[in-house]
């Protein structure tokens, strides 16, 4: 309210400043044409004389009219002047009434906005009203809310899937540290098995940590970057996973070609790596795994498709959401985390992603890399 106040005084002071010189401009034009007039040569206008006033002498008729010239001058000066003091405090008045009511909305925003909490995020201002730019400024501030609202929901379930997936692994390893403590016949083998066991959760809860910093390093937006061969590190993804291919029986189909973009090369490395395991683990045996880099129109472009389940068209969006999957399996290590990073790694990259489910069932995901500035 100060603030607003504040405002007001200045629009106030500025409305009676305008008036102020407005009205001493036209008085100083009145007083320049008043100057240039001609003196009045000719006799003082007609009046009622007196029966006994003697008749004015010669040459005295020049001497009434210019008198009566001044005097008319004098009273041209002094009645505006005064008009334009009495104006001064009048505009001000009226100047303070035409600011408090322009500035009526925008303390009635203000009042709205700072009763808007994380708990009542879903309230909107909702100006009524002709179009004008107070209204504009609501609208746009609605848009923003309802943004902010989005994000916070979006947070509030991440977190809580996240405490989700590290309470389980907690779970599992007080299980297993529990279980040969209350067993009195545990022997040094059923230690060393679960001691094996808390390895692997350990490893797990390690990925899904690492995971996480991966997902809130890479939502940051980077400015500019170093040249990154996008075919080289498709190259090195899939010999890294060449084993897993043979494991589950995977037929790999790969076309890569130079194809350069400008960007972070540990997160596009971790972009194709993520898009590579998403394509090999949701596979069924004797299945395809397809690769495809390229360059189109000086952009880099990446193609990951893969057979497998089918995967319903209006579920695509989803599963690009943190913690989202079609189908768990159990100690797969995997936290529904892999797509989600590619979204935000594409996105601090610039990039688009375009993802559709493939009729046979699988999925096709293309990331297509702004173009790169370095040659």
């Amino acid at each position: 309210m100060i603030r607003s106040n504040r405002l007001r005084w200045r629009l106030t002071l500025f409305y009676s400043l305008v008036t102020f010189l407005s009205g001493l401009a036209l008085l100083a034009i009145v007083i320049g044409l008043s100057m240039s007039l001609p003196p009045a040569d000719g006799p003082a206008p007609p009046r009622a004389a007196a029966a006994d006033r003697p008749p004015p002498a010669r040459g005295a008729t020049v001497y009434i009219a210019r008198g009566f010239d001044e005097k008319y001058r004098k009273n041209l000066i002094l009645v505006p002047g005064l008009a334009l003091l009495i104006m001064v405090p009048i505009s001000f008045g009226a100047g303070w009434v035409i600011a408090g009511r322009i500035l009526r909305p925008v303390r009635t925003m203000t009042d709205s906005l700072q009763r808007i909490s994380g708990r009542n995020v879903h309230e909107r201002l909702a100006a009524a009203g002709p179009r004008t730019e107070f209204k504009e400024l609501a609208d746009t501030i609605d848009g923003l809310l309802g943004r902010l609202e989005t994000a916070l929901e979006a947070q509030k379930r991440f977190v809580a899937n996240a405490a989700h997936e590290l309470r389980t692994p907690l779970t599992v390893e007080h299980a297993l540290l529990e279980e040969p403590l209350i067993d009195a016949g545990a022997t040094a083998e059923d230690f060393r098995a679960n001691f094996e066991r808390l390895l692997a959760v350990n490893r797990q809860r390690g990925a899904l940590l690492e995971s996480l910093l991966t997902l809130a390093g890479s939502e940051s937006a980077r400015d500019g970057g170093v040249p990154v061969r996008l075919d080289a590190a498709a190259a090195a993804a899939l010999a890294d996973r060449r084993g897993e291919l043979e494991r589950h029986d995977l037929r790999l189909d790969s076309t890569l070609r130079p194809a350069v973009l400008a960007g972070d090369p540990m997160l596009v490395a971790r972009l194709v790596t993520n898009l590579c395991d998403n394509a090999i683990h949701y596979n069924r045996p004797g299945g395809t795994v397809e690769v495809t880099v390229r360059t189109l129109d000086g952009h880099a472009r990446l193609i990951v498709a893969n057979t497998g389940p089918p995967v319903p068209p209006d579920e695509v969006d989803r599963l690009f959401e943190p913690f989202q999957r079609l189908q768990r399996v159990a100690d797969d290590g995997h936290h529904g985390l892999g797509l989600s990073i590619v979204r935000a790694i594409a996105t601090a990259h610039g990039a688009t992603i375009h993802a559709g489910a493939r009729t046979g069932g699988g999925l096709t995901v293309e990331v297509l890399f702004p173009a790169a500035e370095h040659g």
